[in-house]
């Protein structure tokens, strides 16, 4: 038997706006500007926690620190950040009957009181910015330009949410055939939700998987990655503050060796009637597999194999930079990252000179005001890269930026790789790397470009480079992708779209009104008169 322990509510971690000049324990004692190294400000720490600490589990509105635990390591230097509190099954049972009672009374809730507490929680995320950047960055490495990017498309989320809401839970009354018969068409929540999100984006992808499912009326239990439970703790703790009430999101995180028995506890409760899932296909398929045979639907996005093609009437620089920051930010560890880029033969040549001066601008070194090498969140996906540039380069591709055999001193960096003459027999040629790892293929028409675009198991994201509009459109329809973007690049996420893919990229939808609808279902009531 473990022990349990409850913080009790005269320690509790106070909001951001209610900090005094006496450092609460327990709290950031300061929200201001984060220095390079992302540590403090002035000898003062922004963070919640620090080595000596524990970070605790949300469940029932309340933080529950366990006995059990496992090491927080920092890619930026290897070193023990704090302890994660290590759920097991029984943890799970718990938050699955807090997510139960809690039910009872949220699934009732009128639109506007769920819109206002989601507008609360948006001024939340402005306020701990600060904070929340610290953990991304201690966490996962994330770039300061990675973290703008993600942790407004989380506060964008919550105001979109907050402004669909009504609308998305609207019932309608069609026209009943028969004569003296009346419909009613009624949108119900489906439960307890069941969120599983990753590291890469943890602040938004975190986020839609609870605060989609929160709007139409279920409560969720969030299980979020080891790598990153102080940023998932803080997202719990913001929709706490903003006025969420208790048993409605139940935060759990585990030793890896756990993964498989937490997960299968999950899926399998009966109260357990909807799962969300961002991650890899490999990990998505099991977890599809182990919801059919419950049969329990599911919203999935998984990887990507994105392509980005380069027309011969294509603005050059444009492209260049758009498939550089495309391939390259986050040093590829997005599920929508470029990873293919399809550039036809009459400006190849130009296109290449452009990429070859976009890289050397863009990932200049830090004193140069370039992003510096790419941090990656283990070296275990350093090696995976290296492997598939070896074997390619093996079997006849050519580096065109970068050396495939560098080696940075940090086992966690990896200086970006661009290579060519990549051919189906080369393991790269399938395999999503999420990594700074990209292939460039000359082509010869638009029709050999969708080609190469199509011939993957994967359907996410993917790009067009042209001036002709139309041109772009007739490609875009012909790319099977869940989003096809016309002179941007490939990484590319709003609130207000829906975002999901195709083949073994997943299935079902996020954000938008077709990401609110995946969180109710219809109810046919008539009646006679």
């Amino acid at each position: 038997m473990r022990k349990h322990h409850i913080i009790a509510p005269d320690t509790e971690r106070k909001p951001s706006t209610t900090l005094s000049p006496q450092k609460t324990p327990g709290t950031p004692s300061t929200r201001n500007a984060m220095t390079s190294n992302g540590d403090s400000v002035n000898g003062m720490s922004l963070s919640a926690f620090d080595s000596s600490s524990t970070i605790p589990l949300w469940l029932d509105g309340k933080e529950v620190k366990l006995s059990s635990t496992f090491d927080v390591i920092s890619p930026l230097d290897q070193k023990t950040l704090y302890k994660a509190s290590a759920a097991n099954e029984q943890d799970a049972l718990k938050a699955i009957a807090s997510a139960e009672k809690a039910l009872k009374s949220w699934s009732k809730t009128k639109p506007s009181f769920r819109r206002d507490v989601f507008l609360r929680a948006a001024e939340g995320f402005k306020k701990r910015n600060d904070e929340q950047k610290h953990y991304s960055y201690t966490e996962t490495g994330a770039a300061e330009s990675m973290f703008a990017f993600e942790h407004n498309l989380a506060y964008e989320a919550c105001l979109s949410v907050a402004g669909l809401v009504h609308t998305a839970s609207i019932s309608t009354m069609p026209v009943a055939g028969e004569e003296g018969f009346n419909a009613m068409v009624l949108k119900e929540p489906y439960g307890v939700v069941l969120g599983i999100a990753p590291w890469n984006a943890p602040n938004v992808l975190g986020l839609r998987a609870f605060l989609q499912p929160l709007a139409m009326g279920n409560t969720v239990i969030l299980k979020g990655p080891e790598f990153a439970p102080a940023t998932y703790w803080a997202l719990s703790s913001i929709l706490h503050e903003a006025g969420l009430p208790a048993g409605c999101l139940n935060t759990l995180y585990h030793r890896p060796a756990d993964a498989a028995s937490v997960t299968s506890t999950l899926i399998s409760h009966p109260s357990i009637k909807k799962i969300n899932f961002t991650g890899s296909t490999a990990v998505g398929s099991i977890i599809a597999s182990q919801a059919g045979k419950f049969l329990k639907p599911c919203v999935m996005e998984l990887g990507g194999k994105a392509p980005a093609i380069v027309c011969e009437d294509a603005d050059i620089q444009t492209a260049a930079l758009q498939c550089a920051l495309g391939a390259f930010l986050h040093a590829g560890q997005i599920c929508m990252a470029t990873e293919r880029i399809l550039v036809h033969a009459k400006v190849a040549n130009a296109f290449r000179s452009a990429l070859h001066q976009t890289m050397d601008q863009v990932f200049a070194s830090d004193a140069q005001g370039g992003l510096g090498v790419p941090q990656l969140v283990t070296a275990l996906p350093v090696t995976k890269n290296k492997a598939l540039l070896a074997d390619a380069v093996s079997k006849g591709a050519t580096a065109i930026y970068g050396d495939p055999h560098h080696s940075e001193a940090s086992t966690t960096k990896m200086r970006p790789v661009v290579i060519e003459n990549v051919k189906p027999d080369m393991d790269i040629y399938h395999t999503e790397s999420f990594g700074p790892t990209v292939s460039l293929y000359v082509v010869q028409s638009d029709d050999e470009a969708v080609g190469i675009a199509n011939d993957t198991d994967y359907g996410l994201s993917s790009s067009v480079y042209t001036e002709d509009l139309r041109r772009g459109l007739k490609i875009a329809r012909q790319i099977e992708s869940g989003a096809v973007h016309i002179n941007t690049m490939t990484v590319h996420d709003e609130a207000a779209l829906p975002h999901g893919g195709v083949k073994k990229s997943g299935f079902g939808r996020f954000n938008g009104i077709p990401g609110l609808e995946e969180w109710v279902r219809t109810k046919v009531i008539t009646w006679k008169d």
